[in-house]
Formats: structure tokens, sequence, C-alpha cells
């Protein structure tokens, strides 16, 4: 998927193919209290296909017969370099940049199944966008996620549980992280079901705004 890269240099193309795409799940203090769920004592981690990437701008294919196909707004990292068994002081080090993130999720599927492969890896179900930039200190972002225009979540990374440098070396110790490889951060509170017709919007403070309609699946 070809996105843009903006640097202090100036912008750049990327032809975005990461060898996974690693979620964190339950990572914002205020959405596990949302979810009725403890704080994690590590990161819940699972992955969603390459397949499910869809484009700033692109349509969000709902499938029908699920009650709930949820909207997750997340801060997308994009890995730099290849980071195995980093610590926590040398992870942002190994990152190229930032990214808006939608984790689509089918919650019923979620649900039935327990893990999360299947509610998460349909195809249209990870957004990404509307661009990647670089230098940013992912600490404290705003991160805003709106549905024809109306805020429905709002919040700031520092509500993070573990933050990016926690993720990236957490997720390194377990597998190798590559260049292009995409670790999305976890979704604050006020997620919410997905109709079709509906326009989605995950806006975050110094990226940009990632939009996508919501079409019935064909």
């Amino acid at each position: 998927m070809l996105i843009s890269v903006r640097t202090p240099a100036g912008v750049e193309s990327l032809d975005l193919v990461p060898s996974k795409i690693i979620g964190i799940g339950v990572n914002y203090r205020e959405h596990a209290r949302e979810m009725g769920k403890a704080l994690p004592d590590e990161p819940l981690m699972f992955m969603k296909p390459r397949s499910a990437m869809l484009p700033h701008e692109g349509e969000i294919e709902r499938p029908a017969g699920y009650e709930r196909v949820d909207f997750e707004g997340e801060l997308g990292v994009v890995m730099g370099q290849v980071a195995r068994r980093v610590s926590v002081d040398e992870a942002l080090g190994t990152v190229l940049g930032y990214v808006c993130i939608n984790d689509v999720t089918v919650r019923d599927l979620q649900k039935k199944d327990v893990q999360f492969t299947r509610a998460k890896g349909f195809d249209t179900f990870c957004p990404i966008g509307p661009q990647i930039v670089t230098g940013l200190d992912p600490r404290a972002l705003r991160i805003c996620t709106r549905v024809n225009g109306a805020v429905r979540q709002d919040s700031s990374t520092a509500d993070l549980i573990f933050d990016v440098a926690t993720l990236v070396s957490f997720v390194s110790h377990h597998m190798t992280l590559v260049p292009g490889d995409v670790i999305s951060t976890g979704t604050p509170s006020g997620v919410g079901n997905l109709a079709p017709g509906d326009v989605v919007e995950v806006e975050i403070e110094h990226i940009g705004v990632l939009r996508n309609r919501v079409v019935a699946r064909r």
C-alpha cells in the first residue's frame, strides 16, 4: 500500500508492506473500565492480516448479520529498523514513524471466539493513514474519533497503560520486528457500532485525519 511519509526533510512515498500487523488489546485505562476489564499485567497481543489494510478514503466493508462492528481509533507505530529483544531505552530508535489506524472489530465474534483473529481479520478492517510522520514524541498525542462528524472518542496517548517504547520492546522479545511492521497500540474509551453510510474519522495530533466510509459488504 502506497503511503506518504512526512520527515523533517520533506515528504516521501513508501510502499508499506508489513510482514505483520500486531494489535494491542485493552491498553487505555478508560477503555479497560468501559469494557469491564481489569488493567492487564502485560500487553495483550493479537495479529491482523496484511490483507485487512485499507488506505485513507477507502471503503470499510461491513459484513451483514452482526450486531456490533465497532470502530477503534488507534495510534499506529511503523518500524524502521530490525528490532530483536531491544530494551525500552533502545525501542524508539527502531521506529520509522507514527500513523492513524482504525482497528475495526466484529464485537459479536470477539466475544464468541475469545481470541481475536476472526473478529479483526476481515478485509478492509485495518484502515491506515493518511500519512506516516517521523520524529514525533508519542507519549501525549491527542487522539479523537468522529462518526458522521460527532465525536465518539477523545483521549490522549498519555492514558496508555503500556507506552510505545514498552510495547516495541515487549513485542521484540517475542518476535523479531522488521522494517514496515506495524504495531497498533490500543484504543481509548468510546468505541461503538458502525453502519453502512457512516463516515468514520480518526484524528491524531500532528499526524492528520484518517477518513473512511462504511459500506455493506458485497
